[in-house]
């Protein structure tokens, strides 16, 4: 396209020179003939067009946008055609907003969009949007979303489900810009501003509950340890308990034992004398003196009648003294 637009750029600038010098001659002809190929050299410049980096060039022809792009680079083009300049780079939006949570408390959210254009619909997104898509379909889509979302959640859940909150806001704004042929690169919260009235209600809330768990702590405590000193209580008396029965215990056993053996003893004594009894002699009496004697010789007694008694062994008799 863009040699045969300037095949037939020459062949006319030929032409004109051409008559020119038939009619004027060649001196006459010369301005002429120059002022032509000066203007062959403007149109043969608006033969090409240069698309720089990060940009996609969208063809329009009287007006009418070509079904192609133009990517980074130089490119030909016919004279009458114009090239208009998109950014495909990622770009960044930072959007203030205030919004209400579902139990009408005012938030101010600062939220961050990275977006970036799709290269290959860059023609449709200038046929039916323009350049100005930032204003025409970015703001409001985002402004949309992160309001939508946010009364969705009370106050005070907005703090603790942030996360989840950017995820639903992203999810939504992506489908949105989606159908405009804007990429959501990422989002982000930057911030959440409450009024000074409820994040002060919040503090008290949370100072109060934070001494309620703490009396609770200390009550349990207490409990604990009443409940730890009642538990030894019990445990020493059953321990006392415990040791005076099996010292009872012992001690029975022990008398037990002694009656058992007092008995054994008077028992067997008196078999002993039982049987000595039943077995008595005079030879044995006599056996047993011999056994007992210590071996000093008998005493003699003086009796009254002057008759001398003598005791020895095995004899109970007196004898007359000499």
């Amino acid at each position: 396209m863009m040699m045969t637009g300037l095949a037939v750029l020459l062949l006319l600038a030929g032409i004109v020179a051409s008559l020119v010098m038939k009619q004027n001659g060649k001196k006459a002809a010369l301005p002429m003939i120059l002022g032509v190929i000066a203007a062959v050299v403007v149109l043969a410049g608006s033969c090409f067009t240069s698309v720089p980096t990060g940009h996609t060039g969208v063809v329009t022809t009287f007006g009418r946008v070509e079904d192609y792009t133009l990517d980074a680079g130089i490119h030909g083009k016919l004279p009458w055609q114009e090239v208009v300049l998109l950014d495909n780079r990622v770009q960044k939006a930072r959007v203030e907003l205030n919004c209400f949570s579902s139990d009408i408390q005012e938030v101010k959210v600062v939220y961050t969009v990275n977006y970036q254009i799709s290269k290959e619909n860059a023609m449709t997104i200038y046929s039916n949007i323009g350049t100005l898509y930032y204003d025409t379909v970015i703001t409001p889509n985002v402004s949309e979303a992160v309001k939508v979302m946010t009364a969705r959640y009370t106050a005070e859940n907005l703090v603790a489900s942030r996360d989840d909150l950017s995820e639903k806001i992203e999810d939504l704004l992506s489908r949105q810009l989606n159908r405009y042929n804007i990429l959501v690169v990422g989002t982000s919260i930057e911030d959440m501003d409450f009024t000074d009235a409820f994040t002060n209600a919040v503090e008290a809330k949370q100072v109060a509950a934070q001494n309620k768990l703490q009396a609770e702590i200390e009550q349990q405590q207490k409990i604990m340890e009443q409940k730890s000193s009642a538990e030894r209580s019990v445990i020493d008396a059953n321990a006392a308990a415990e040791v005076a029965r099996i010292q009872a215990e012992a001690d029975l056993a022990v008398t037990k034992i002694q009656a058992d053996a007092a008995e054994y003893a008077g028992q067997k004594e008196a078999a002993k004398n039982k049987a000595i009894a039943e077995n008595l002699s005079k030879d044995l009496l006599n056996y047993y003196y011999i056994q007992q004697w210590n071996g000093i010789l008998p005493n003699y007694y003086m009796g009254s009648e002057n008759v001398s008694t003598i005791i020895g062994i095995g004899d109970t008799e007196a004898a007359p003294a000499e």
